[in-house]
């Protein structure tokens, strides 16, 4: 399985449908503001939410559904990345509710050569997260070194440090 991209594997125009979905449930929602100490009502309180706003119910921590998307795209984009420089944008198109599920896919926009060092480059790429209807809900811009296909070989290839299984075996362990 794939587990990103080196420079030379991106494609500009490529379009990467990430998989799978995610089910946002108010368990998570609720963690994530109370682990981040985001205590907005709107999305930790259903009364005031169903009393006191436009949407009358929980809406989901923007950030949650950024940071769903970002983690998506991790194996399609950035799983061998050498550094995430930078978030260009961020846009909340709508909102997230409770039991919404979640679908992410990015297009790769740019890439270019590192000017500094010949073995890495740079890939810019946009990120849309859609509803299980099709409602576009969040969209961000981003920049990411990634390395080149002779840094991966030069650092051990696509799994460097992964351990060889032991041999199995009754004399495998040195016994009788």
């Amino acid at each position: 399985m794939r587990f990103g991209r080196t420079f030379e594997e991106f494609e500009i125009g490529a379009v990467y449908k990430h998989w799978p979905g995610k089910t946002v449930t108010e368990y998570d929602d609720h963690l994530f503001c109370l682990l981040t100490m985001n205590h907005h009502p709107l999305h930790l309180d259903a009364n005031y939410a169903e009393k006191s706003t436009d949407f009358g119910r929980n809406v989901v921590v923007g950030n949650y559904v950024y940071s769903l998307l970002l983690g998506m795209s991790v194996p399609d984009v950035s799983g061998k990345a050498i550094a995430n420089l930078e978030v260009e944008s961020l846009r909340h198109v709508a909102p997230t509710f409770h039991g919404d599920t979640i679908y992410g896919e990015t297009t790769v926009l740019d890439k270019r050569p590192s000017a500094s060092k010949d073995d890495r480059g740079i890939v810019q790429v946009e990120t849309r997260g859609y509803t299980q209807d099709g409602t576009l809900v969040c969209v961000f811009r981003r920049k990411v070194m990634v390395p080149t296909a002779v840094y991966v070989e030069r650092r051990g290839g696509e799994q460097p440090g992964r351990p060889q299984p032991a041999p199995t075996g009754p004399d495998s362990r040195g016994g009788n």
